[in-house]
């Protein structure tokens, strides 16, 4: 059977909503993650072993073992630990922004770790000087130079993640694979529509690139000020 482009051009509706509803999952997903990841960086470095061993744990856990196993985990073992007898309305959403924020809170938080690692040590010690505490230094000299430094990694996570969130169609989220994965299913158009799904992905991830490229540029002006 040949290729017919116009399943394609007539899904473009379904896949510009499928498309922001990917955006949405993944941007829901990186606020989770660095929120956990900044929590697990300061736990990471903290001098209580229980802490460092809990977060080193942590880290291990979501980037030893693969996304696909984690949202299968989150899926699953949510409603038993809640003792559910029927899932919720739009389970499937949150349980996929769920697995993807806590695997990108694991690398998101070595990010952070290094980004902190990496701004000098006399930066601290000036705060203390002044009578800043170690919370006080970290909040306010630390964590705002080091946030500048991990803005460059902090994007090629952002687009790692959208590309992942692929992987949610396994648990019947209706992003932008599974749309596409749907329609070739109906129209027996599998070709055009992954090639269309594919382009899809790369306008996304392009903006996303220039965006932080953006950010990059600003923040990089505010310095030199």
């Amino acid at each position: 059977m040949g290729m017919n482009w116009k399943a394609a051009v007539d899904s473009i509706p379904i896949l510009n909503i499928a498309a922001l509803l990917t955006l949405e999952l993944t941007a829901g997903a990186l606020v989770m993650g660095v929120i956990i990841a900044l929590f697990m960086a300061l736990a990471r470095l903290s001098k209580k072993r229980i802490l460092r061993a809990f977060a080193i744990a942590y880290i291990d856990f979501f980037r030893g073992t693969p996304l696909l196993v984690q949202i299968f985990l989150v899926y699953f073992l949510v409603p038993r630990i809640f003792h559910w007898d029927t899932l919720p309305d739009n389970y499937q959403y949150y349980a996929g922004v769920l697995a993807m924020g806590l695997n990108s809170g694991a690398y998101i938080a070595e990010i952070f770790r290094a980004g902190i690692q990496s701004i000098d040590r006399g930066q601290s010690e000036a705060a203390r000087s002044l009578g800043m505490n170690h919370s006080q230094s970290m909040r306010y000299v630390i964590l705002p130079q080091a946030f500048k430094r991990v803005i460059p990694p902090l994007g090629n996570e952002f687009i790692a993640l959208l590309k992942d969130s692929s992987l949610l169609s396994i648990i019947a989220i209706q992003e932008l694979f599974y749309s596409a994965k749907i329609i070739a299913g109906r129209t027996f158009q599998t070709i055009p529509m992954y090639i269309t799904a594919a382009l899809y992905y790369l306008i996304m991830t392009q903006l996303i690139s220039q965006w932080v490229a953006y950010m990059e540029r600003r923040l990089g002006k505010n310095d030199l000020r």
